[in-house]
């Protein structure tokens, strides 16, 4: 899911429960533009961050602890990160987004926008 700075969903791409996150990144970040993109360790790779640097932005991801050389990352922004957070935890107040009522990925996605649009509007 891709949030603005105030924490509103901007986008989101279902996939299966079993794919990383990292793998959709790009295709979220693809159009956008800002100062700087906050993620967690999860995506901390090194063409994710190649993608960031050629948007312009400043990656601030923190190093995951298998990296040889770590990278420093600005903790100050960091601590913004948590506008994500509560962004999903605002979509698990729908009972049918936090259970997946939705077996089918067409029918859950419709909810997804729905939600996303009243998330948006508050």
């Amino acid at each position: 899911m891709l949030a603005d700075a105030l924490g509103r969903p901007l986008r989101l791409i279902i996939t299966a429960g079993q794919v990383g996150d990292v793998t959709q990144a790009p295709a979220l970040l693809e159009g956008q533009a800002g100062d700087a993109v906050l993620a967690d360790k999860a995506y901390d790779s090194n063409a994710l961050r190649a993608i960031i640097a050629g948007m312009g932005a400043e990656a601030v991801i923190p190093s995951n602890r298998t990296r040889k050389i770590l990278i420093p990352h600005d903790d100050a922004a960091y601590k913004q990160r948590n506008r994500i957070e509560r962004c999903f935890n605002r979509f698990k107040h729908f009972r049918r987004f936090a259970t997946r009522y939705d077996r089918r990925t067409v029918h859950f996605s419709g909810f997804v926008h729905l939600a996303a649009a009243m998330i948006w509007l508050r």
